[in-house]
């Protein structure tokens, strides 16, 4: 029964991220080549992902926490959202297509945050040590993530909008079999004291009135902007080099989607090393890790080429495992042990709100007005300029948080996650 539930889990994660690999990486390529739109209007675009996790997360935290159950939710929201994402094709105008998109994101953002969560409560409802059990069952989120960059490149959608329809139909399936997940009911009915709606929202933005928990929350909104960037522009930039004669039949651009899969492939391995590491290491040093792996990731990217700078780009996707893995994953475990289970659900819609939504934003369009202000030339742009932009950006990040965040590691509050 155990290994039952434990694979049903690992489904929901595999579908949940195969509606995203479909078309987040690959969307850039789409709205700048195959469109001609510039990148301030594809950084405006690629903000919807923001936008929508400012509220969305946060809402849907704290109504799956009082009024419904959590799965019945998330399958609601996928349903919706493939709609919007089949929708999609029929728009040429960019700004209709920034709404259109923006309505699929209002859609999906809130699922990541509610994956998690009915994770978490399936696995402790079965007496699960949720810190051992979770990460297992994550990373096959970021095998489906790579499944589906790896379709969209090899049926020759990285550039059409043939991405956008296999983000459809898989969300129509997830939608189906989140309905027969194990029911998560609201919190509250377990609770002797049930608060009102405005005292469980007021209580979720009182996580601000904690020093640890501010830094932590401000920092997530930093890191998030490091993570849309990498998103934003890894596979516009390798398809870029068909540019250059001496590069344009190269593997890299021919299958530059594919290419970029090796950083959610080494995402799969550095996520099972997260338990190891948060023991050994604890909270900070974890996040801190990330943040430098983030430096060298674009670092590596500023000098790469598919010639004799290949491996600057496999090492840079192989770094790039690390520094995601180590704080959203860590940092999602962060707050399931510092928050009352009767917020938890809206802290990690808080989590969510602050790395996908206002630091989405921020990376979304201050990138885009950056490269089209400073690194763009008619058809060609800096991209050594503007990788070692990002990677300065990354270390001024790293050691304001060595400074500002004040955490003192102790095995045993992670051993508590599971009760």
């Amino acid at each position: 029964m155990g290994n039952s539930i434990k694979v049903r889990l690992t489904v929901m994660s595999f579908l949940q991220f195969f509606v995203w690999g479909a078309w987040l990486i690959t969307i850039g390529n789409y709205c700048t080549k195959t469109m001609n739109w510039d990148f301030s209007e594809f950084g405006a675009i690629f903000s919807t992902m923001g936008i929508s996790s400012l509220f969305m997360p946060t809402i849907t935290g704290i109504i799956a926490d009082r009024w419904i159950n959590a799965e019945k939710l998330y399958g609601i929201l996928h349903l919706l959202g493939a709609v919007a994402l089949a929708s999609i094709p029929s728009v040429s105008d960019p700004n209709t297509f920034f709404w259109v998109i923006f309505g699929a994101m209002l859609c999906y953002m809130p699922t990541i945050a509610l994956s998690n969560s009915i994770a978490y409560h399936v696995l402790k409802n079965h007496q699960y040590d949720v810190i051992k059990s979770f990460p297992p069952i994550r990373v096959w989120g970021t095998v489906g993530f790579i499944l589906a960059m790896w379709t969209t490149n090899l049926c020759g959608f990285k550039t059409t909008e043939g991405q956008f329809y296999i983000a459809a139909a898989s969300a129509i399936i997830l939608a189906i079999y989140a309905f027969t997940l194990p029911a998560c009911p609201p919190q509250h009915h377990n609770l002797e004291e049930k608060n009102s709606t405005k005292e469980v929202i007021i209580n979720a933005f009182k996580l601000f009135a904690n020093y640890k928990m501010a830094v932590f929350f401000v920092f997530s909104m930093l890191l998030g902007a490091a993570l849309q960037l990498t998103n934003m522009y890894i596979d516009t930039y390798l398809e870029g080099f068909s540019k250059f004669p001496e590069y344009a039949d190269s593997i890299v651009v021919k299958y530059s989607t594919i290419i970029s899969s090796i950083s959610q492939i080494s995402e799969t391995l550095f996520i099972l090393a997260i338990p190891f590491f948060l023991k050994k290491f604890g909270i900070k040093k974890v996040m801190l890790i990330s943040m430098l792996a983030w430096v060298l990731r674009f670092g590596l990217l500023a000098y790469a080429n598919p010639s004799d700078g290949l491996w600057m780009i496999i090492v840079s996707c192989i770094v790039y495992g690390m520094a995601f893995d180590f704080f959203n994953v860590s940092g999602s475990l962060f707050v399931e042990t510092s928050c009352n289970p009767r917020i938890r659900s809206s802290a990690q819609g808080m989590f969510m709100m602050m790395t996908n939504g206002v630091g989405a934003i921020l990376g979304s369009y201050i990138s885009g007005i950056v490269i089209d202000s400073y690194f763009s030339n008619g058809d060609r742009l800096n991209w050594t300029g503007i990788w070692l932009t990002f990677s300065a950006y990354a270390l001024i990040v790293a050691v304001l948080f060595a400074i500002l965040f004040r955490h003192k590691h102790n095995p045993e509050d992670l051993s508590d996650i599971s009760h």
